[in-house]
């Protein structure tokens, strides 16, 4: 808004032509410049810092205008001087963070290359003035940068130049107080800066509105309608459906760089951006789209996989299944391969890493680059439980179980058989990362076989307790034999916490399943081979060395060489994954890592992940 200051004059019959003329300029600025309607500035009809009758108008950093009345200006001529000065505020020209940072300062070269910048954004709004040169018609740069066109002002026309386009006089400024840039202290900001891009924001929404599928009566968009149809018409993704809030603001979209649409589960949120310009039945698929990938809990699940790719195979998989299921239309450019079909998202991961190049040059719907599938550290909640807030995971998991029951008691329609089987996983709670170490363990450690010998006399038979009989025992070499390999990375990224998890657990498993030692082996930046040790030492008094870098492959060389260790004794790998690429482990392996850590290879062996 612009407020013209009229207390210099008594009444309105004093009020000059000039000025009349000025209050005509300000009110086309309003009526012609719809995202300026959320900026505020004041213009005084005086001559404080216009001392020539060349000088026009000035700004000053807190919005205060000074105009200089005469004659010769039209409503138009105001309107191109006033939107001027405006401009300087909005853009942040006064801010000391807008200056370029690698070149020294000179107010006057800035106010310059400012008003280039603004007859030039004036010129393509076709606010022009006829009193003033169109700045593209002088120079031959690209005049989209307030920097560049400094750097370029300062090489050719040096420190001191003429204010040929700006609204003040040739050898003053018109940005009043340029030599003393504002520096904000924390928490402060530049009002006239965020209420401008405020009212781009509610501009642009009102022109996409219509592109966008708003319906004029009830104000809804298309991707909302299609998050309705769900709950109306398919039941298994209607729970689904109800639990999300379709988020459909072209500026959340662009500030989440996000093309058509994304999900964040974590928040129950779906990004959707009206500017796609998709049928409904596009947007049906979408929605589908999206509700599968929070539903099945496909962020969950990368479970320290490439994101991205990631994201691409749950596409292929997703995207297979709703046109199976016949949900809406497949919009163009999806990712959808036959050879694909029947194929679990695991699957398909392992087959496309194999082509790397490929496939991290496919898209999403959230755009190039970038995966649909958003991650937030904070997870949400949905509704409030007798014990609190339940998890928007778990209701999300639990409307998807729940609408499958349904979609198939009331047989409203086919599902594929791979989709049936993900939902019904869901219900069946992931086996912690302890039984899956023990599971391992069971695979190279059978329970050991027990011989009869007198040297351990049983006397147990109740009817001759008098007769020795050999009892069972398991043979030293039986028990000798029963070893495996442990390489730990003690590098400063391991702390002392997550090592004592990782080193206990081991030690209750060995002394478990019966295993007689342990061969131990640090690594940091070199290898400290610490020899055997009982799981009681392992799990007690081990005294751990280095904290230096990580390096593991001369580790694990060490034991593959060491004559004194079993050729079949598998080794495990204690480590956080920040490794090197090129480790390689010839014999039977795994990995035991925290949840969240990626290595950085494609493992052959096992991958346990314990959560700290």
């Amino acid at each position: 808004m612009i407020d013209v200051i009229h207390k210099y004059f008594r009444n309105e019959d004093d009020i000059p032509p000039a000025l009349i003329s000025l209050n005509s300029g300000c009110d086309k600025i309003e009526s012609q410049s719809s995202f300026l309607d959320n900026v505020y500035v004041r213009v005084y009809p005086k001559t404080k810092y216009l001392p020539d009758k060349e000088s026009r108008a000035c700004v000053l950093p807190n919005g205060d205008i000074f105009a200089r009345i005469s004659g010769d200006m039209d409503a138009d001529e105001w309107a191109h001087v006033i939107a001027h000065c405006i401009l300087h505020l909005v853009f942040g020209h006064f801010d000391k963070d807008a200056l370029p940072a690698d070149l020294p300062f000179y107010p006057g070269l800035w106010n310059k290359a400012c008003d280039i910048y603004v007859e030039q954004f004036l010129d393509d709004l076709n606010i022009k003035s006829l009193k003033m040169p169109t700045p593209s018609k002088e120079y031959s740069i690209k005049l989209n940068d307030e920097k560049k066109i400094y750097a370029h002002l300062l090489k050719t026309e040096g420190t001191e130049v003429l204010q040929t386009y700006g609204t003040n006089s040739l050898k003053l400024y018109d940005m009043i107080g340029i030599e003393h840039p504002i520096v904000y202290k924390k928490g402060e900001r530049n009002h006239f800066v965020e209420d401008f891009t405020g009212g781009i924001s509610r501009h642009l929404n009102s022109v996409v509105a219509e592109a966008g599928g708003v319906d004029a009566d009830e104000k809804e968009s298309v991707p909302k309608k299609a998050a309705k149809w769900f709950m109306a018409h398919y039941p298994l993704l209607g729970g689904l459906a109800s639990g999300f809030k379709i988020v459909d603001s072209v500026t959340d979209c662009h500030r989440e760089d996000v093309q058509i649409a994304a999900v964040n589960a974590s928040s129950g949120v779906i990004f959707t951006n009206p500017t796609s310009g998709l049928t409904v039945d596009e947007w049906i698929f979408v929605m589908g789209h999206e509700f599968l990938h929070a539903g099945l809990d496909h962020c969950g699940r990368c479970q320290g996989r490439d994101a991205y790719l990631w994201n691409i195979a749950c596409d292929y998989v997703v995207n297979d299944w709703l046109k199976e299921m016949g949900v809406g239309v497949m919009p163009d450019g999806c990712l959808f391969d036959e050879k694909l079909h029947g194929m679990s998202v695991e699957a398909v991961y392992d087959l496309i890493v194999r082509e790397l190049r490929k496939y991290r040059k496919l898209w999403t719907l959230r755009g190039y680059g970038k995966g649909d599938i958003m991650r937030d550290e904070i997870p949400g909640s949905f509704g409030e439980g007798i014990g609190g807030a339940m998890k928007l995971d778990e209701f999300f998991k639990r409307s998807l179980k729940e609408g499958l029951d349904y979609h198939q008691i009331k047989s409203r329609g086919y599902l594929p058989a791979g989709l049936v089987e993900e939902i019904k996983a869901l219900a069946v709670k992931p086996i912690p990362w302890e039984v899956e170490l023990a599971q391992w363990f069971d695979e190279h450690f059978p329970p050991v076989e027990k011989h009869r010998s007198y040297a351990r006399i049983n006397r147990r038979q109740e009817a001759t307790p008098d007769i020795p009989r050999p009892g069972y025992i398991i043979r030293d070499e039986d028990r000798m034999s029963r070893t495996f390999g442990v390489v730990i990375d003690t590098s400063g990224s391991m702390s002392d916490r997550e090592i004592g998890m990782a080193l206990g657990a081991v030690a209750s498993y060995a002394r478990e399943k019966e295993v007689g030692r342990v061969r131990m082996v640090f690594c940091d930046a070199e290898a400290t081979d610490a020899g055997y040790m009982s799981p009681e030492d392992l799990s007690g008094s081990v005294k751990v060395t280095g904290r230096g870098g990580t390096v593991l492959g001369p580790g694990v060389k060490l034991l593959e060489e060491a004559k004194d260790f079993p050729a079949t004794g598998p080794i495990l790998v204690i480590t956080d994954a920040c490794i090197e690429r090129d480790l390689r482990i010839k014999r039977e392996h795994a990995f035991l890592i925290p949840v969240g850590a990626k290595l950085p290879f494609r493992s052959e062996g096992k991958i346990f992940r314990y959560k700290v």
